[in-house]
């Protein structure tokens, strides 16, 4: 055997005694299922569990419902039709409840010996005046109440206890006394109402008086 061919034979056989003695083959690849998780665990995020898709979702916007919704306690007698025609008005939604409960109890169909009718107690005649059709309508009832009580408002500049004495004696007898008529059953409703209207406006129904 040449020189040549020894050298030959000999870098064959070291290359194969490299290639039985050398390091390990790199292990296969992880299955794409562990590589997730494994992934997930080296970030801080199990990408399996089962509420990760809701965990940090956004909530849904909450909406709010224009119609029909109401300043009044839950629980209020027509809370959304009190609150339409106080608003339509520019009334406190609280103070046409309050007068709501003391003239009728929220009775729709409640009525005086003196003829008055409704929610609001209204006279026919006022009635009339104020564009009501049919006085035990309990939406047209309120909207002329509110109506009603806003003309009192503007006659007495805002002032609402001479605006309540205005709608319980009239308002030709507290332009005669300067304010409210020293009749113990005005006086008293002026006081009721005002005391119904702060109840309504906490977080819970006012309790029957």
């Amino acid at each position: 055997m040449s020189i040549d061919a020894a050298m030959s034979r000999m870098a064959q056989i070291q290359s194969m005694l490299a290639s039985g003695m050398g390091t390990a083959p790199p292990a296969a690849p992880p299955a794409s299922g562990d590589f997730s998780n494994a992934l997930a665990s080296a970030s801080g995020t199990n990408t399996a569990s089962p509420f990760a898709s809701t965990a940090f979702a956004t909530p849904p916007a909450t909406a709010t419902a224009a119609t029909g919704a109401s300043a009044l306690p839950a629980g209020t007698p027509y809370a959304a039709e009190i609150t339409a025609a106080a608003t339509a008005n520019g009334i406190d939604p609280a103070l046409l409840a309050g007068l709501v409960k003391q003239e009728s109890g929220f009775n729709a169909s409640a009525g005086s010996s003196a003829g008055a009718r409704g929610l609001t107690q209204l006279m026919p005649g006022t009635a009339a005046g104020l564009g009501v059709t049919n006085i035990l309508d309990p939406v047209q009832n309120l909207n002329g109440g509110a109506k009603y009580l806003r003309q009192q408002l503007d006659a007495f500049g805002g002032d609402v206890a001479k605006a309540l004495a205005a709608y319980n004696a009239g308002p030709g007898a507290v332009q005669r006394f300067g304010g409210i008529p020293p009749y113990a059953e005005t006086q008293n409703y002026v006081r009721t109402v005002q005391a119904n209207a702060a109840s309504f406006r906490t977080s819970s129904p006012p309790s029957e008086i």
